[in-house]
């Protein structure tokens, strides 16, 4: 049996539900439909009420309606759609999650959405679709489809859009299902049944990322490099926290800078998280720590603008990290080394960061670079990570393939404990 998910406002949007349920079950599936619907009656019955889904975010629907707070209940309402969503999925009762909207609904939807692992078909059909869709995709595997007209009826338009998105739905849920409880959990086997592993690479860092991803490849691994652009690094920590690498080659920390000082791609505070509550074993570096990205030169800050700055594309600007900011990063990386439950290794390149950071590079400075390794060995003292120095450039090919062993080396003590 296939079962796809219905969730929307059933208030606002009813007759479009019930004309997507009819079409589904036309289509040979089963369907589940969420009522996240607030203060008008419901036009078509629900099989998860909303009050039900209110009271799985922790509340009453009539505290919502009482407060008549718009913001405060679509979240609620988001939040209680994604423990409905996550329950319906560890039940089995669900191979594909479709749903429709304008900013509201969209919001409330793709937040259950994105709660859901990796490979669940996820259909988003909004109005919202045209535009600037990372709030809500995020690092999720959300397909988004332009609605062309707002959700308000059936008619010449909407029908063959909305028609296709529950053919859509149908195919991928159906293929979903059919493809067994091994493929539809989270996995740490790729391809040819080789373990996961994650790598994180920027441009800058290239070189040793790719020597390490070669070696580990020759010692039979699959590896997920992972560009460190700010949605990549928050996909790496989604998918380390489902469990889905063996291990962690986490080379590359820019992100953490640019969340420091202000940069366009930052990864949000709870980069290099996941895969230390995870218990997965890591090999950390702290490549491009040496710097901080901003858009093109005439968006750069003031503040920005006094400091060693290089354009590094016509889109990126890149700012050199000064010694007090280095220091600071060096005690963050520590904290959250510190907090690791399985195996930690922190490799150091101390010859330099990235390629601007090598000596005679634009951004060579022993003395930040000598700030950041001292914070983090201050901070890491005592701890159960162990620390590695490499009298090398962090694009040495030497280097990259030593962290590579040490990784291999991890894992195969994990598995051995097992």
């Amino acid at each position: 049996m296939t079962n796809v998910v219905l969730v929307g406002t059933l208030d606002t949007k009813g007759v479009e539900y019930g004309w997507l349920r009819e079409r589904l079950l036309r289509a040979g599936v089963e369907v589940v439909l969420v009522d996240t619907g607030i203060m008008g009656e419901p036009r078509v019955p629900a099989d998860v009420p909303r009050d039900a889904v209110a009271r799985a975010a922790g509340t009453e629907l009539s505290r919502l309606r009482t407060d008549a707070d718009r913001g405060a209940a679509v979240t609620t309402m988001a939040r209680g759609a994604e423990a409905v969503l996550l329950r319906l999925h560890a039940e089995g009762r669900l191979h594909g999650v479709l749903a429709i909207g304008g900013s509201g609904g969209t919001s409330i939807a793709t937040r259950a959405m994105r709660a859901l692992p990796l490979g669940v078909p996820k259909l988003m059909v909004s109005s919202m679709a045209s535009g600037d869709v990372a709030p809500y995709v995020g690092s999720a595997d959300i397909t988004m489809m332009y609605s062309v007209v707002d959700i308000a009826g059936i008619n010449s338009v909407s029908a063959p859009v909305l028609t296709n998105a529950v053919e859509a739905i149908a195919g991928m849920a159906r293929g979903y299902a059919r493809s067994g409880p091994e493929r539809r959990r989270a996995t740490r086997l790729g391809a040819g049944g080789r373990p996961l592993v994650a790598a994180s690479m920027a441009g800058v860092t290239t070189l040793g990322v790719d020597a390490a991803r070669e070696r580990l490849t020759e010692l039979g691994y699959e590896v997920l490099v992972f560009h460190v652009s700010g949605a990549g690094g928050r996909t790496l920590e989604k998918l380390a926290g489902q469990g889905v690498f063996a291990g962690v080659l986490d080379l590359t920390l820019s992100e953490l800078a640019d969340d420091l000082c202000g940069g366009i791609l930052t990864a949000g505070p709870d980069r290099l998280s996941a895969a230390g509550r995870a218990g997965i074993p890591q090999v950390v570096s702290l490549g491009a720590l040496d710097m901080v990205k901003f858009g093109p030169l005439e968006t750069l800050p003031e503040r920005a603008r006094y400091r060693r700055v290089r354009v590094h594309n016509p889109s990126i600007t890149v700012i050199r990290t000064t010694e007090a900011e280095c220091a600071e990063l060096g005690r963050r990386v520590a904290a959250k080394l510190r907090a690791a439950t399985g195996p930690t290794a922190v490799c150091l390149p101390l010859r330099g960061l990235s390629t601007l950071g090598a000596p005679g590079g634009p951004y060579h400075d022993p003395g930040a670079d000598r700030a950041l390794f001292t914070a983090l060995r201050d901070g890491l003292r005592g701890s159960a990570a162990t620390l590695y120095d490499y009298d090398t450039h962090i694009n040495d090919p030497a280097f990259g393939r030593a962290a590579a062993d040490r990784l291999h080396a991890m894992i195969g003590a994990v598995s051995a404990a097992a």
